[in-house]
């Protein structure tokens, strides 16, 4: 198994906003297959990668023994189909290979030379067909890792000089931090957190996890993690090791213990000083190989082995960690294969909260198993009443079912806390995977406004919302001060609030926001300036700490997608006084402003939602309630304007943890580092519940 995390998939915190259930039955839950057909590919295969991009989709890599070269696919929802459009996309035998991918839908292939050649092939999907880039080894190996780091570089990992880390930059490669830092790149592994990090694990006199800056140059030093290995293990293409990152950019290491220790499953993690064990030691029954380690945005570990003892035959069985009992139990039976199962993958599909296991049995084979009766469940409950309470709102985009977290914002107003096309609440300015996708105005889903969408110098002969024809994929945006830019002769009365594809026309766009449901629309230019004001927010860092947490996205051009990190745009459903222009949010580091821009630029989308007339702002004030502070060292206040009847706290995988509550105040003080759902209930009834951070 050499799997490569290329990002963390992080829709935990929109999940947290949703209504509790603690009572899910792990009994009742089932492996199913994905897709199908079983087995994905033609024939046999080995060395396969999983990886899930942040929309849900699944990408295989593995090499391809019917085609006797490194195969990828993709399941988009309801069947399997190849990258590309084809099987064997390597010049040659690829039995060592790994998968990443960008928040932008890029996919990375990366695959050792077969002989006679050397080195390591790289490869880029970007929509439409690979795209080789410059080899980044040119020395004989077998081992290697890739991953993609928040700015979306692309940074590999190889056993080339005893171990070395490059990253593509303005098509060159550079070497990330000192060579032969590793000892050698054994049973390589490699993922990059949203702190910017980068951590390498291989396996060399025990299992080593290194880190360094994603910016790093040749002369700084790579350091090994809590200054010591892991720990003691086996080492063969059986006896592998595995790391996983969550979104709060803990570590998870597992291995095959040393022969002394009876080779049997371990796992780590990292808790910011020491590696310490997660649960019992050498926990399996017996033996294991192929492990892989995957771990939720939330903080949830599982582990996949296949055990070699006795009767066994190398089956597969899933572990999932018990948060509250802190004890390693099976998930969904004792075996998930029928027969011998090698080169394990495994990754936590935050969007649809799915555990997604592929693995090698005649060839490959993926199942998944729903983790959502054990989790959370949104109900679709609007915030409380009190500024900065949070709801939750389930669905469809891009064909998918989906779960988006909703606030009260400063002005009194409900919003979407995170932009359209995002799995997650934004945590930083270089969250990712926050950014959501890039709209043109006046247009809606229909495939345009991903972030790696194809541009059309050449917009539609009817260059208006009418002349599209229900939708197309093409992002139409010419050169600068062209005229054929998207809809550039639009005027200031046109309207970008039509409830649906099937009613738009040359002066009215369809509403993207409407697909949420009854009362989602697109806020207008004065409703966007006055929560601006409402809540303070005068650049990025106010606009991020804010209620709303906005975060920049970027925008796109006919360059493509410029300054990500750095700079917000967010569209009013406002026409612009300017021919072919419309009102749009612009934030930096400096300032925050409300501008014209031309429609054809892509900005993010940010959905507000219309009340029902009985709620007044009166009533808002009334009914307010506070929690705080935010993040918290231990005790929370609880400042409310009616009776407080009781409180609770929960964990963000649903449990009810036992604290003390009295006097309008909850006691953290035992509970660890982490975050958490404090529940508060009012005499009169109303419930509201808040996401806590516990330093």
């Amino acid at each position: 198994m050499f799997k490569v995390l290329s990002r963390v998939l992080f829709n935990s915190i929109a999940a947290m906003s949703c209504v509790l259930f603690a009572n899910g039955n792990l009994h009742a839950q089932q492996w199913e297959n994905v897709g199908n057909t079983q087995p994905v590919s033609a024939g046999g295969s080995s060395y396969t990668n999983l990886v899930i991009d942040y929309v849900g989709n699944y990408y295989i890599s593995y090499y391809d023994v019917s085609a006797g070269k490194g195969s990828v696919q993709k399941f988009d929802g309801t069947s399997w189909s190849y990258v590309g459009g084809s099987a064997g996309i390597t010049s040659g035998i690829a039995t060592f290979n790994s998968l990443s991918a960008d928040h932008s839908g890029n996919v990375y292939y990366t695959n050792q030379i077969g002989w006679p050649g050397t080195g390591m092939e790289v490869r880029k999907f970007s929509g439409s067909s690979w795209n080789q880039l410059p080899d980044a080894a040119s020395v004989s190996l077998n081992y290697h890792a890739s991953a993609v780091a928040p700015s979306g570089v692309l940074f590999t990992f190889s056993g080339e000089n005893s171990g070395t880390v490059k990253r593509f930059v303005n098509g060159a490669w550079e070497q990330v931090g000192n060579s032969g830092f590793s000892s050698g790149a054994s049973y390589a592994e490699m993922v990059i957190g949203s702190n910017n990090k980068v951590y390498t694990c291989n396996v060399s006199g025990g299992v080593q996890v290194y880190e360094n800056s994603a910016t790093a140059g040749a002369s700084d030093n790579w350091s090994l993690v809590g200054g010591s290995i892991v720990g003691a293990s086996s080492s063969s293409e059986q006896y592998n090791s595995d790391i996983a990152i969550d979104a709060a950019n803990n570590l998870y290491v597992a291995y095959v213990s040393s022969s002394a220790n009876g080779r049997k499953l371990n796992v780590k993690k990292f808790n910011g000083t020491s590696w310490v064990q997660l649960g019992a030691p050498n926990f399996s029954d017996g033996r294991v190989q192929h492990i892989a380690v995957a771990v939720s945005a939330s903080g949830q570990p599982y582990v996949v082995a296949s055990r070699w003892e006795n009767d066994n035959y190398s089956r597969n069985t899933v572990y999932k960690f018990d948060l509250s009992t802190l004890t390693w139990a099976p998930l969904g039976g004792d075996f998930i294969s029928d027969g011998q199962a090698t080169f394990n993958d495994l990754a936590f599909d935050n969007v649809h909260n799915n555990l997604v296991l592929i693995y090698s049995q005649g060839g490959v084979r993926v199942k998944k198993i729903s983790q959502g009766s054990a989790g959370l469940v949104c109900n679709n409950t609007d915030p409380g009443t009190g500024t900065g309470s949070t709801g939750c709102v389930n669905f469809t985009y891009r064909g998918q079912n989906v779960t988006y977290t909703t606030v009260r914002g400063a002005d009194g107003k409900i919003w979407l806390q995170q932009n359209l096309g995002s799995t997650k609440v934004a945590s930083s300015l270089s969250d990712a995977d926050a950014y959501g996708d890039l709209f043109q105005w006046g247009r809606w889903d229909d495939g345009h406004q991903l972030r790696n969408s194809v541009l059309n110098a050449v917009s539609p002969a009817q260059n208006n919302p009418g002349g599209l024809n229900g939708g197309s994929t093409s992002f139409y945006s010419a050169a600068y001060n062209s005229s054929s830019n998207w809809w550039a002769d639009g005027v200031s009365t046109d309207k970008w609030d039509a409830p649906n594809v099937s009613q738009v026309s040359a002066v009215n766009g369809a509403d993207p926001c409407k697909a949420i449901g009854t009362g989602w629309r697109m806020p207008a230019k004065t409703e966007v300036e006055a929560a601006i004001a409402a809540e303070n927010i005068t650049e990025l860092n106010s606009a991020l700490s804010s209620n709303l947490k906005l975060v920049p996205a970027g925008m796109k051009d006919y360059n493509g997608i410029f300054s990500p990190g750095t700079r917000l745009y967010l569209w009013t459903s406002t026409p612009s006084a300017y021919i072919g222009s419309g009102e749009h949010l612009y934030i930096s580091q400096f300032s925050s402003l409300t501008n014209s821009g031309g429609r054809d630029g892509g900005q993010s989308v940010r959905c507000i939602k219309t009340e029902a007339s009985g709620l007044g702002t009166s009533d808002i004030r009334k009914a307010s309630i506070g929690i705080y502070p935010n993040p918290t060292s231990g005790i929370l206040n609880i400042k409310a304007d009616s009776a407080v009847e009781k409180a609770r706290v929960y964990t963000v995988s649903g449990q009810v943890m036992n604290v003390n509550f009295s006097q309008q105040h909850i006691d953290l003080t035992s509970l660890p580092r982490g975050i958490y759902i404090i529940e508060v209930t009012l005499k009169n009834g109303q419930k509201v519940s808040e996401k806590i951070i516990k330093n």
